[in-house]
Protein backbone atom coordinates (compact mmCIF):
# COMPACT_ATOMS: atom_id res chain seq x y z
CA UNK A 1 0.00 0.00 0.00
CA UNK A 2 1.48 2.94 -1.11
CA UNK A 3 -0.83 5.78 0.73
CA UNK A 4 0.07 3.71 4.16
CA UNK A 5 3.82 5.14 3.82
CA UNK A 6 2.82 8.36 3.04
CA UNK A 7 -0.21 8.81 5.52
CA UNK A 8 1.62 7.02 8.86
CA UNK A 9 -0.46 7.99 11.42
CA UNK A 10 -3.68 9.60 9.45
CA UNK A 11 -6.68 7.76 10.42
CA UNK A 12 -7.41 4.31 8.54
CA UNK A 13 -10.38 5.70 6.77
CA UNK A 14 -7.94 8.53 4.70
CA UNK A 15 -5.35 6.26 4.04
CA UNK A 16 -8.34 3.50 2.47
CA UNK A 17 -9.53 6.50 0.56
CA UNK A 18 -5.86 8.18 -1.18
CA UNK A 19 -5.48 4.29 -1.67
CA UNK A 20 -8.53 4.45 -3.79
CA UNK A 21 -8.36 7.62 -5.41
CA UNK A 22 -4.59 6.30 -6.35
CA UNK A 23 -5.45 2.73 -7.44
CA UNK A 24 -8.45 4.72 -9.22
CA UNK A 25 -6.35 6.59 -11.06
CA UNK A 26 -8.21 9.89 -9.33
CA UNK A 27 -5.37 11.01 -7.37
CA UNK A 28 -4.09 13.50 -10.33
CA UNK A 29 -7.27 14.92 -10.67
CA UNK A 30 -7.95 15.55 -6.56
CA UNK A 31 -4.52 17.56 -6.23
CA UNK A 32 -5.15 19.00 -9.76
CA UNK A 33 -8.77 20.85 -7.96
CA UNK A 34 -7.34 20.85 -4.38
CA UNK A 35 -4.04 23.35 -5.74
CA UNK A 36 -4.49 24.38 -9.08
CA UNK A 37 -2.10 27.51 -8.60
CA UNK A 38 1.43 27.34 -10.18
CA UNK A 39 3.88 29.63 -8.67
CA UNK A 40 6.76 31.71 -10.19
CA UNK A 41 9.29 31.65 -7.58
CA UNK A 42 11.88 29.38 -9.51
CA UNK A 43 15.45 30.44 -8.96
CA UNK A 44 17.25 31.19 -5.49
CA UNK A 45 16.98 34.85 -5.43
CA UNK A 46 13.21 34.79 -5.76
CA UNK A 47 12.73 32.21 -3.18
CA UNK A 48 14.72 34.06 -0.75
CA UNK A 49 12.55 37.31 -1.55
CA UNK A 50 9.31 34.80 -1.48
CA UNK A 51 10.84 33.80 2.68
CA UNK A 52 11.48 36.92 3.33
CA UNK A 53 8.41 38.62 2.38
CA UNK A 54 6.79 35.65 4.84
CA UNK A 55 9.20 36.31 7.57
CA UNK A 56 8.61 39.93 7.44
CA UNK A 57 4.69 39.58 7.93
CA UNK A 58 4.39 36.81 10.13
CA UNK A 59 8.09 37.02 12.27
CA UNK A 60 9.49 40.18 12.36
CA UNK A 61 11.76 39.88 14.87
CA UNK A 62 13.26 36.49 14.21
CA UNK A 63 17.29 36.28 13.93
CA UNK A 64 18.06 36.95 9.94
CA UNK A 65 18.42 34.24 7.36
CA UNK A 66 21.68 34.32 5.63
CA UNK A 67 20.78 32.50 2.91
CA UNK A 68 17.60 30.59 1.04
CA UNK A 69 17.63 28.09 -2.14
CA UNK A 70 16.70 25.27 -3.26
CA UNK A 71 18.89 22.04 -2.98
CA UNK A 72 18.31 19.12 -5.50
CA UNK A 73 20.46 17.23 -2.98
CA UNK A 74 17.39 16.55 0.16
CA UNK A 75 15.99 13.39 -0.44
CA UNK A 76 12.58 14.00 0.02
CA UNK A 77 12.00 9.81 0.18
CA UNK A 78 13.61 10.28 3.58
CA UNK A 79 11.11 13.00 4.49
CA UNK A 80 13.53 16.22 4.22
CA UNK A 81 11.37 18.52 2.23
CA UNK A 82 13.25 21.61 3.56
CA UNK A 83 16.07 22.04 6.05
CA UNK A 84 16.70 24.78 8.34
CA UNK A 85 20.13 25.06 9.72
CA UNK A 86 21.84 26.79 12.26
CA UNK A 87 25.89 27.26 12.30
CA UNK A 88 28.18 29.04 14.82
CA UNK A 89 30.64 30.39 13.32
CA UNK A 90 33.83 31.85 15.30
CA UNK A 91 34.78 35.57 14.16
CA UNK A 92 37.43 36.88 16.37
CA UNK A 93 36.57 36.99 19.77
CA UNK A 94 32.33 36.67 19.19
CA UNK A 95 30.54 33.98 17.64
CA UNK A 96 28.15 34.37 15.30
CA UNK A 97 24.48 32.52 14.37
CA UNK A 98 24.01 31.77 10.66
CA UNK A 99 20.62 30.88 9.70
CA UNK A 100 19.69 28.81 6.76
CA UNK A 101 16.60 27.72 4.56
CA UNK A 102 17.03 25.29 1.99
CA UNK A 103 13.59 23.77 0.18
CA UNK A 104 13.75 20.73 -1.79
CA UNK A 105 14.27 21.22 -5.73
CA UNK A 106 11.00 19.34 -6.58
CA UNK A 107 8.79 21.95 -5.07
CA UNK A 108 10.32 24.61 -8.41
CA UNK A 109 7.30 22.71 -10.11
CA UNK A 110 4.84 21.94 -7.08
CA UNK A 111 2.01 24.14 -6.42
CA UNK A 112 2.04 27.33 -4.76
CA UNK A 113 0.30 26.31 -1.90
CA UNK A 114 2.51 23.39 -1.10
CA UNK A 115 5.76 25.26 -1.53
CA UNK A 116 4.52 28.15 0.78
CA UNK A 117 3.61 24.90 3.52
CA UNK A 118 7.25 24.01 3.54
CA UNK A 119 8.16 27.93 3.74
CA UNK A 120 6.03 28.21 6.64
CA UNK A 121 7.58 24.94 8.18
CA UNK A 122 11.04 25.89 8.17
CA UNK A 123 10.22 29.68 9.36
CA UNK A 124 8.66 28.18 12.17
CA UNK A 125 12.20 26.29 12.89
CA UNK A 126 13.03 29.91 13.71
CA UNK A 127 11.05 30.05 16.83
CA UNK A 128 10.43 26.78 17.96
CA UNK A 129 12.96 24.01 16.67
CA UNK A 130 11.34 20.83 17.90
CA UNK A 131 7.82 19.73 16.26
CA UNK A 132 6.07 20.24 19.03
CA UNK A 133 2.45 21.87 20.04
CA UNK A 134 3.79 25.38 19.74
CA UNK A 135 5.16 24.82 16.52
CA UNK A 136 2.02 23.69 15.10
CA UNK A 137 0.43 26.38 16.61
CA UNK A 138 3.13 28.96 15.02
CA UNK A 139 2.75 27.32 11.49
CA UNK A 140 -1.00 27.65 11.75
CA UNK A 141 -0.94 30.86 12.40
CA UNK A 142 1.27 32.07 9.38
CA UNK A 143 -0.91 29.58 7.79
CA UNK A 144 -4.25 28.93 8.41
CA UNK A 145 -4.85 25.67 6.28
CA UNK A 146 -1.81 24.27 7.29
CA UNK A 147 -3.03 21.18 8.56
CA UNK A 148 -4.67 20.18 5.26
CA UNK A 149 -1.63 21.35 3.30
CA UNK A 150 0.43 19.11 5.09
CA UNK A 151 -2.08 16.13 4.04
CA UNK A 152 -2.30 17.28 0.57
CA UNK A 153 1.71 17.67 0.42
CA UNK A 154 1.56 13.56 1.53
CA UNK A 155 -0.69 12.84 -1.29
CA UNK A 156 1.12 14.80 -3.83
CA UNK A 157 4.28 12.89 -2.35
CA UNK A 158 2.56 9.71 -2.99
CA UNK A 159 1.57 10.59 -6.90
CA UNK A 160 5.32 11.74 -7.67
CA UNK A 161 6.18 8.65 -6.25
CA UNK A 162 3.67 6.57 -8.46
CA UNK A 163 4.39 8.38 -11.57
CA UNK A 164 7.96 7.96 -10.91
CA UNK A 165 7.98 4.21 -10.59
CA UNK A 166 5.45 3.87 -13.39
CA UNK A 167 7.89 5.34 -15.65
CA UNK A 168 10.51 3.20 -14.04
CA UNK A 169 8.51 0.11 -15.13
CA UNK A 170 9.25 -1.45 -18.27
Amino acid sequence: MLAARYLAGYAPELIAQAERLHLEGRLADYLARRLPEPHGVRDDAALFAYVQELKARHLRNASPLQHVGYDAKLRVLQHALGTHTRRTQVQGSRLKMRREIRVASLFKQAPAALLRMIVVHELAHLRELEHNKAFYQLCQHMEPDYAQLEFDLRLYLMHLDAQRKAEAAP
